[in-house]
């Protein structure tokens, strides 16, 4: 396909159709996002909001792979089309458009098409099946291998009147969802696994901005481990947009839970203590909730027992977006996004020392109070310790 007939991409929502009278302000924000995205490209742009239409308009010589790689990455975006725009010179100059259109965009014309006109313009001289008409039958004089297919055509040729005219017949799919910025902000409890990663993506995927908390344990894990994790965090924002992400120093509290409580109840203990600290970062950043990549039944401290357990130590809500996701589904989206290969990486964020050889998978609540109250001495001062010292890193 010739791409350099192409300076302006068409782009298409579906949800934000639907908001009503608050639709502007989806439409104003994916604006924002879309000029972000281009914004990184280095080129030259222009992004222009009509009549439920947005538009991008490139100059000569873009890097077309680039620029539809970089809207991809956009949520909100379900559909890129680029678009050949023309001024309205008269019906024959547009027929004449049309043709060669077709045999810029289409070099084996051995297929079946439609013409869809939509004319947002009541004035043009010509009803839209009309259009249909004229149009389908100059493709068809002009390339004879061509066949018409009304119900499920190869091409569907889009012809829109407006005070230009756009012709297109491709749509590449974009992430859909809703622009990152309409849906509140919250925490991430990052990890260096394959599940918290694709959990922020998927909550971002629905409008939400992320902040991120992941839970260093130097020297039982090396400066290797948290530099995977802030190379995921680095991934994410790919989507979700720049991270603030706080890398706090766990390793005395892990101590202390492992010199001071049962061990079969390390795992929920150290959860308990990493929901209380992400959720401190998360109240001075105005966050809505939590986020966590946990999944029911995947490991001992993700049965249902064990996140009541941990739930209780929160005052705002926890979203688990991979809940009822099997392991595979969870790697499939790891992949499409590019964090698989960084997860799997073998430095691992938590030390095995602090892994119970036999972890409690239904957790007595008063029982786990009751540890956690043998660490009354220590904790409160390691708490204050551990948010102290916390490295904050802007990721881009």
């Amino acid at each position: 396909m010739v791409t350099d007939i192409f300076n302006t991409f068409l782009i298409k929502y579906a949800e934000i159709g639907t908001k009503g009278k608050n639709r502007y302000i989806f439409e104003d924000t994916l604006v924002k996002q879309i000029k972000n995205a281009m914004y990184r490209t280095g080129y030259k742009y222009e992004v222009v909001k009509e009549s439920g239409r947005i538009y991008v308009n490139l100059p000569e010589n873009f890097d077309y792979d680039e620029v539809v790689n970089a809207l991809k990455k956009v949520f909100g975006i379900v559909g890129i089309c680029p678009v050949m725009q023309i001024e309205d010179e008269g019906f024959d100059k547009l027929k004449e458009t049309v043709v060669k259109y077709f045999d810029d965009v289409y070099e084996d014309k051995n297929l079946t098409f439609k013409v869809k006109t939509r004319r947002a313009r009541k004035n043009y001289p010509l009803e839209s099946n009309d259009i249909n008409m004229e149009l389908g039958g100059a493709l068809l004089d002009a390339y004879p291998e061509l066949k018409v297919d009304v119900h499920n055509p190869q091409v569907w040729l889009h012809v829109e009147i407006r005070n230009q005219i756009n012709i297109y017949s491709e749509t590449i799919p974009g992430p859909g969802g809703m622009p990152v910025g309409t849906a509140g902000k919250a925490m991430l409890l990052l990890s260096g696994g394959i599940d918290s990663p694709v959990a922020g993506y998927m909550v971002s995927k629905r409008g939400v901005t992320l902040e991120a908390t992941y839970f260093h344990a130097p020297p039982y894990t090396s400066e290797r481990a948290k530099q995977k994790v802030i190379d995921l965090a680095k991934k994410v924002a790919v989507y979700s947009g720049p991270i603030k992400l706080n890398i706090v120093n766990f390793t005395d509290i892990q101590l202390a839970i492992y010199e001071k409580c049962p061990h079969d109840e390390l795992t929920i203990i150290m959860r308990r203590y990493m929901m209380r600290i992400a959720e401190h970062f998360a109240k001075e950043s105005k966050c809505q909730g939590l986020i966590t990549g946990e999944s029911i039944g995947q490991v001992a401290s993700q049965t249902m027992q064990s996140l009541m357990a941990t739930n209780e130590v929160c005052t705002i809500p926890v979203y688990r977006p991979l809940i009822a996701f099997d392991k595979q589904d969870i790697v499939d989206v790891s992949l499409d996004i590019d964090t698989y290969e960084t997860s799997i990486l073998p430095y691992e964020d938590c030390c095995t020392i602090f892994v119970a050889k036999h972890p409690v998978t239904k957790p007595n609540l008063n029982a786990i109070k009751r540890s956690e109250y043998k660490l009354k001495d220590v904790i409160d001062d390691l708490f204050t310790k551990a948010i102290e010292t916390t490295e904050v890193i802007e990721v881009e």
